[in-house]
């Protein structure tokens, strides 16, 4: 997807990188956004959400966090609920949204030369502990 091998299929790829700002800039997957909460997330693919100019070709939007276990998948079912609660099934603005297997952890040794800066930061780095207990906060 990243290289392109789909777009007679794909017009759109929107990599939503759910970890905390300090994880993303200590490396992410080269055009990912960082949509860390919620209202993040509504805001940027449910406000005005991302139409293909080609109607034969498809919007996909892959979710993930450090492992993909928790905060990725989260995110990827509250998007699918506020765009059920939006439309009239059985449409939806994103009827295909994936959660990265295995995160940027196992993306990023694959995969480095998609990634900028060409580095992982995990969640529990220790020199970033008072960013984490703030962010969990802001995250419930």
């Amino acid at each position: 997807v990243l290289t392109g091998q789909f777009s007679g299929l794909i017009e759109s790829c929107v990599i939503v990188d759910c970890r905390y700002p300090y994880e993303y800039e200590g490396g992410h997957i080269k055009g990912a956004v960082n949509l860390p909460l919620e209202r993040d997330a509504e805001e940027f693919l449910l406000r005005k959400p991302i139409v293909p100019f080609d109607a034969s070709k498809r919007v996909i939007v892959i979710f993930h966090c450090e492992f993909s276990s928790e905060r990725g998948p989260r995110m990827c079912r509250f998007v699918r609920e506020k765009d059920r609660a939006c439309n009239e099934y059985p449409r939806l603005h994103y009827p295909e949204l994936y959660v990265l297997k295995g995160g940027y952890r196992e993306f990023f040794p694959q995969y480095q030369a998609h990634c900028e800066p060409q580095d992982y930061r995990p969640m529990r780095h220790q020199d970033f502990k008072e960013d984490l207990r703030r962010f969990r906060l802001k995250s419930r």
